[in-house]
């Protein structure tokens, strides 16, 4: 009750708040304006970059239906097929690194550590080159093992985090250790990181974007490269636009369900949401624990 007075916001407190948010909305507001204008005066003889114009183009269906065929699924493909396959390789990832048999759970550690220390593009450029993949499984190989080792390590970290008494009341049962933690403890651990999986799987979407590099026509690839160089650079900052509220659309939607299964998770388990920082510091607690426990047991850290 102290600590609730204490941090209860008095009247000079909310007065000063309101000041400073609308003194911040105006100034942003200002500052939008002030774009706007500067980016729609003229340029010599050619018009702004909101003249109607330079947008004409999208008038066009076959323009639209370029974007969200080739584009827009593109992306989506990439992203859901890494999706499936990082979740399961973070899962087989957890339950190595956690094992108790050294010979498993020391190359483990190092295959992460060095799967986790790798650029992204690199992978994608490595797999392209040497192993001839294609751009398509080079983008969806590189996002899976990069997020896969992430995954993996939050999965563990979700598993350190639950009380032993899980652990000892499946063994009570006459359970094997790899079945009380298939079985009883695992499928906590996953409900527990879900919301940070989810997180995690919103980095995957837009890291999709690096498969420009590599050739393989995404969003990214089919605006601001094939239409902007079929139509022109007359419309590259409209094309460049579109881009953005494209991937806005896609990232804040899957945030707003990461959200969504947040709140959901905490109305289960009786914990209030967690806000991201709070996730992200549940997380680091979950691998302070592990390592603490790895030293114990003789494991590496994470």
């Amino acid at each position: 009750m102290t600590n609730v007075l204490f941090d209860a916001p008095g009247p000079v407190a909310r007065r000063n708040s309101l000041i400073a948010s609308i003194a911040g909305g105006i100034a942003i507001l200002g500052g939008l304006v002030w774009i706007f204008f500067t980016l729609n005066a003229p340029r010599g003889d050619l018009p702004g970059y909101f003249d109607p114009s330079r947008w004409d183009v999208f008038a066009d269906p076959t323009v639209w239906r370029y974007i969200f065929v080739a584009g827009v699924w593109g992306t989506l493909r990439a992203a859901l097929t890494a999706a499936v396959f990082a979740v399961a390789l973070g899962i087989v990832f957890s339950l190595l690194r956690s094992a108790r048999t050294s010979w498993i759970r020391i190359p483990t550690a190092i295959v992460l550590e060095f799967v986790r220390g790798m650029p992204v593009l690199l992978m994608m450029l490595f797999i392209l080159l040497v192993l001839n993949t294609g751009s398509f499984w080079a983008v969806v190989a590189a996002l899976t093992l990069y997020n896969g080792a992430l995954i993996g390590e939050a999965l563990r970290a979700g598993l350190a985090s639950l009380p032993k008494g899980q652990r000892e009341a499946g063994l009570s049962l006459g359970m094997r250790p790899m079945q009380s933690k298939m079985l009883i403890e695992f499928p906590q651990a996953f409900r527990q990181m879900l919301p940070i999986i989810i997180a995690q799987l919103v980095v995957l979407l837009k890291d999709t974007s690096l498969g420009y590099i590599v050739g393989y026509v995404e969003l990214l690839r089919v605006n601001m490269n094939q239409l902007a160089s079929f139509y022109g650079n007359y419309y590259l900052f409209s094309f460049f636009i579109v881009t953005l509220v494209l991937y806005l659309a896609m990232n804040l939607s899957l945030s707003w369900i990461a959200r969504w299964v947040s709140r959901r998770t905490a109305s289960k388990t009786g914990r209030p949401t967690p806000n991201p920082d709070e996730e992200n510091e549940e997380l680091l607690k979950g691998i302070a624990k592990a390592n603490a426990e790895s030293r114990q047991t003789g494991q590496g850290s994470i």
